[in-house]
């Protein structure tokens, strides 16, 4: 049985367009940058925490796999992280207007078997914003709990003059990479043959075809 480490609405979602049958699990860790801890490192981190706290959640089952995920909207070198209220969307909002930036998204799938992991890395560039295109934006609610105080897949999409990458890597879960990770991992998804028998529990995992895999 394949379980998903994640609150998001949106990851739950974009996992069932795979065609997993999967269960989630709400786990709470720390999301903070470490002392000169990059932000792929930070984001790749995250991801393996949010899995391994489902794993532990779910006792360190034999037969399941559990399946963590981060996305974080980085400009520069700094993680924007989510807005703590409206003002800081919009101050975030301001920064993006005009610019590109950069948005990670890593994936984890831990089984008894080990862990792998993949990152999808996309450049998502802005259009100029007015003041009051930002002011309408953070009043509609939209902005809040969300990595850089924008949803692409709701009224921020119009935002974008261009996207090299992963559409759903920056909505909050890349499906190429997941996809990948899971047929690994000897899950049946949606479109692909049937995989691999999955390896057994203590045997060592390999590396993902899609570990360290990046779009953009």
């Amino acid at each position: 049985m394949l379980h998903l480490a994640s609150k998001s609405p949106r990851r739950r979602e974009l996992l069932a367009r795979l065609g997993v049958p999967f269960a989630p699990l709400d786990v709470d860790i720390p999301e903070a940058p470490l002392p000169d801890e990059t932000p792929k490192a930070y984001v790749c981190r995250v991801a393996r925490e949010k899995a391994a706290a489902g794993w532990r959640l779910l006792g360190a089952p034999v037969q399941d796999a559990v399946l963590g995920a981060d996305t974080e909207v980085v400009l520069g070198d700094e993680v924007f992280g989510k807005p703590r209220d409206a003002d800081a969307a919009a101050a975030m909002l301001r920064r993006l207007s005009g610019r590109t930036h950069t948005v990670i998204s890593a994936v984890t799938l831990r089984t008894a078997a080990g862990e792998r992991q993949a990152v999808s890395v996309s450049e998502v560039t802005f259009t100029g914003l007015a003041d009051a295109d930002v002011v309408a934006y953070v009043a509609g609610g939209e902005p809040m709990g969300k990595a850089g105080g924008y949803a692409i897949q709701g009224g921020a999409e119009a935002f974008v003059a261009h996207l090299a990458g992963s559409y759903s890597g920056v909505v909050g879960l890349p499906l190429f990479e997941t996809a990948a990770l899971l047929r690994a991992g000897g899950f049946a998804v949606a479109g692909f043959a049937a995989p691999e028998p999955r390896a057994r529990a203590g045997s060592a995992a390999s590396p993902s075809p899609a570990a360290t895999a990046s779009t953009g």
